[in-house]
């Protein structure tokens, strides 16, 4: 599937990106982007700790707020051309991600796992998140 073409901005229910730039000590950065109540809504949240995995006792910033029609059409525009495909566990592979994890109506958990269509839409992607979790 292509996100943009087969998927709507009004069928994304939930997007995940989780990167990690550590193992040792173990931390990892988390933006979460989804409609609640029929309102979108940006998440973020650092995790750090001594031990893996870490938890939801080891977050150590966090923070959401409600985005503007304006901040969400410009979040779906950085997934447009992206691909969507069979979701992989990554768990166990050490990968320092990032991981992302699309979920839209009608998925059925089958197909979610991201690619942004190019280097520019990720750094765009992530550019947001950073104006966003300063907000």
């Amino acid at each position: 599937m292509t996100v943009g073409t087969d998927i709507s901005i009004g069928d994304v229910t939930e997007f995940y990106y989780t990167y990690s730039t550590s193992t040792h000590p173990p931390e990892f950065q988390r933006y979460r982007f989804y409609v609640r109540e029929g309102e979108p809504t940006f998440y973020h949240e650092k995790r750090e700790g001594n031990r893996w995995p870490l938890t939801e006792k080891d977050v150590t910033i966090s923070g959401s707020r409600q985005l503007s029609g304006q901040e969400w059409a410009e979040f779906f525009a950085t997934l447009k051309g992206g691909t969507v495909k069979n979701r992989v566990e990554h768990t166990e592979c050490g990968d320092s991600g990032p991981w992302l994890f699309l979920y839209w109506k009608g998925d059925r958990s089958k197909c979610q796992e991201f690619t942004f269509a190019n280097q520019g839409s990720r750094q765009a992607f992530e550019a947001l998140c950073s104006r966003l979790k300063e907000k």
